[in-house]
């Protein structure tokens, strides 16, 4: 059965995800890790969708992970069960086909800041904080904030964020780069939806190739984006027609050289 605190709604070409247990500040426990992987399975296997928005209900975009979920955890179950699935799960959203905004409704705070690090374009309402507490928790950021965040934002800023505990208002956070735009407190769902319809208009092999290519020029990818861009490409040659049908028929390929 599908997990209700991750919804998906989608309307023509834009899907949106909504982190939806309010009462614990949308904090994640494992199922809502699956239910949020499911939920990007499902966005990537239809065609039609060309964005997807991440956000969160009530007043909180998310606070990260829920501590009643892992606090119990041996070291080893936390470091695999709960950090690395997680990773995994936040690798998953960032590299999905098509570009992701995260609209920040609310405050977004070290899973809930490494969340929307995972999406293409931050939207922030003027309202809220971003930071890294953990440290503040005798723990260290586990689902990439050490990692995707000081690739897209910079080691300074993390470093400001993890050994110095200091957070940023939304204002803030837009002019050291941590968000792209911040909009009106209760309207940011509209401005990612109006960002997403510009999106949508644009071509979509020319945006997820661009999304690679972006990925691979930031050192986020580990390799993937040049193997896909790769057999993306071989694919549709004449030759690799030439290969496959020569394997169906038993035969020996005749390759001549076609692109």
């Amino acid at each position: 059965m599908a997990d209700a605190r991750i919804k998906i709604e989608i309307e023509d070409a834009i899907a949106v995800l909504t982190v939806a247990r309010p009462e614990k500040l949308n904090a994640f426990d494992i199922e809502m890790l699956k239910a949020l992987s499911a939920a990007c399975d499902t966005v990537e296997a239809d065609a039609k969708v060309r964005v997807v928005i991440l956000t969160g209900e009530g007043k909180a975009f998310s606070a990260g992970g829920d501590i009643k979920a892992w606090g119990a955890m041996s070291p080893n179950e936390f470091g695999h069960q709960w950090v690395r699935f997680g990773h995994r799960v936040f690798e998953r959203l960032a590299t999905l086909r098509m570009p992701v905004i995260a609209a920040m409704n609310g405050h977004a705070l070290g899973g809930g800041l490494e969340l929307a690090a995972a999406a293409d374009i931050r939207i922030a309402e003027a309202q809220i904080r971003i930071g890294l507490p953990e440290t503040g928790l005798g723990m260290v950021p586990g689902w990439s904030g050490t990692q995707r965040l000081v690739k897209r934002f910079g080691a300074q800023l993390v470093r400001r964020m993890v050994l110095g505990g200091e957070m940023f208002a939304a204002k803030e956070a837009r002019e050291l780069g941590l968000v792209d735009a911040v909009a009106e407190t209760g309207t940011v769902l509209e401005a990612a939806k109006d960002y997403a319809g510009r999106i949508a208009k644009r071509g979509p092999p020319a945006l997820e190739i661009c999304k690679l290519m972006i990925a691979s020029a930031n050192g986020e990818d580990n390799g993937t984006a040049v193997e896909a861009l790769g057999s993306m490409l071989a694919a549709k040659t004449g030759d690799m027609k030439e290969g496959v049908a020569a394997f169906a028929g038993k035969r020996p390929a005749e390759f001549k050289g076609e692109w």
